[in-house]
């Protein structure tokens, strides 16, 4: 009997997306899309309540993001505490940013920030492996990433990729984990902040044209005949239907269009902070954020935008001159830019690293890792406008109110997709792996 063949099923975890595409030779495009698209086939979300979120623009900010210099400053801590950035108002009466968050004070009523994210890991590859996963690092076994269970979870829309990274996957813990590699994330390869930015797999390779391509595919489907005719599997069925996933994507105006940045207007560019200025003089996180948000108009699920070295053990303030106020921009852009398209109720924008920095400054002007509290931000998708969810206590350095743990944290936002935290996964060795164990929908964070 026919059936559909699931691409995240644990009976392709053993194979690499190599073992199956070699597409050099059989279709003339990049590796990476093809071998991402040839192992995806992803069930449909089907019931309930419809989800709040349709889309999700995560911001990673590696390396351990000052909660004290941005979201969270303590102008009456003792100086070697509250550092050197003075307090600015907001557009929520009694909140304050830091002075080089002056663009997201003025969007500070359409997003909510979390004082008091914690956890225990200062280590930074177990720090991300916690906030990407919502699970403590274990020997035994790596958890898939968020983005990676909405691929699995929700499927591809459209002709795009279920879940994308911008411009590279930022950590090895934002990939698969014990999911099949068809799970995996997309990337895009280059920085789109780059001159004459192109996605590498969205064009055929050099020397190949329309009509090579076309006989290219020919030769691909006189191959598939003879192994169906020699094999009556219904895998080699499912794997034709994937690659002609890939060549409707190829052959799609709008997915191919939604990787480019040349429709946009100055006045866009400017609003996501895309031209120099003082101390900005390269600004990169505007473009990665625009781009962020064409894919997830185009129908991407899930996109991870990394941006910033943010891991600051000396010279703190001249480390974040420059990258605080390109984020800053950006972000406020991005906020504007969706809520003004009617989309930000629809596409949860979350803002994470893998931890803070240490309250008091070191003896090398720097700020070290700190997971007992630190800053996220959660904004559209169902979660609450102008809004300051708990805090931390006078020196930045403990919860003081209402705690958000990397369990509730992870099971919020899937609560927002529409996906059941506490339903089963399958790991190696046929082992049901709860997709969040102990989490808790955070009730004061939603709308």
């Amino acid at each position: 009997m026919n059936h559909l063949i699931h691409a995240c099923n644990p009976a392709f975890s053993g194979r690499s997306r190599r073992d199956f595409l070699y597409v050099g030779w059989l279709g003339g495009v990049g590796l990476t899309l093809g071998q991402m698209l040839s192992l995806e086939a992803m069930a449909k979300a089907s019931g309930g309540q419809s989800p709040k979120a349709k889309s999700v623009i995560h911001i990673y900010l590696q390396g351990g993001f000052a909660h004290m210099d941005s979201f969270d400053p303590k102008p009456d801590a003792p100086a070697e505490y509250r550092g050197i950035l003075d307090p600015i108002r907001t557009s929520l009466p009694g909140v304050y940013f830091s002075s080089h968050m002056e663009q997201t004070a003025k969007v500070a009523d359409r997003i909510t920030v979390v004082r008091s994210m914690s956890h225990t890991e200062v280590d930074h590859s177990r720090g991300e492996h916690s906030m990407f996963t919502g699970y403590r690092p274990s020997p035994a076994l790596v958890y898939p990433s968020v983005g990676s269970v909405v691929a699995h979870e929700l499927g591809p829309r459209d002709a795009m990729p279920a879940y994308i990274c911008v411009p590279n996957q930022g950590s090895q813990f934002l990939g698969n984990g014990y999911l099949s590699n068809a799970c995996g994330p997309f990337a895009l390869g280059t920085d789109p902040a780059r001159p004459n930015f192109s996605v590498r797999d969205l064009s055929h390779a050099k020397g190949v044209d329309d009509s090579r391509f076309e006989r290219r595919k020919d030769l691909k489907s006189i191959v598939d005949g003879h192994f169906e005719r020699m094999e009556k599997d219904d895998s080699i069925a499912t794997m034709n239907s994937l690659y002609q996933r890939a060549y409707d994507l190829l052959a799609s105006p709008k997915a191919k269009n939604a990787f480019s940045l040349k429709d946009e207007d100055e006045k866009t560019r400017e609003l996501y902070g895309m031209k120099p200025a003082p101390p900005v003089l390269r600004p990169s996180a505007g473009s990665r954020l625009l781009i962020a948000r064409r894919l997830v108009e185009a129908g991407a699920r899930f996109v991870t935008v990394t941006y910033g070295a943010w891991d600051t053990h000396a010279f703190h303030y001249r480390s974040i001159e420059p990258q605080l106020p390109d984020l800053d921009r950006a972000f406020a852009g991005l906020i504007q830019d969706l809520d003004n398209r009617g989309i930000l109720d629809s596409t949860l924008v979350l803002v994470t690293s893998e931890f803070g920095r240490t309250p008091k400054i070191n003896a090398g002007g720097g700020r070290d890792h700190w997971p007992r509290v630190f800053s996220i931000v959660m904004a559209g998708g169902g979660i609450r406008r102008g809004s300051i969810y708990g805090a931390s206590d006078g020196l930045a350095a403990e919860p003081a109110e209402s705690p958000l743990s990397v369990e509730d944290y992870v099971t919020t936002v899937y609560h927002l997709l529409g996906i059941d935290a506490a339903k089963s996964l399958m790991s190696p060795g046929d082992r049901p792996q709860p997709i969040v164990t102990n989490g808790s929908v955070a009730k004061g964070l939603l709308a």
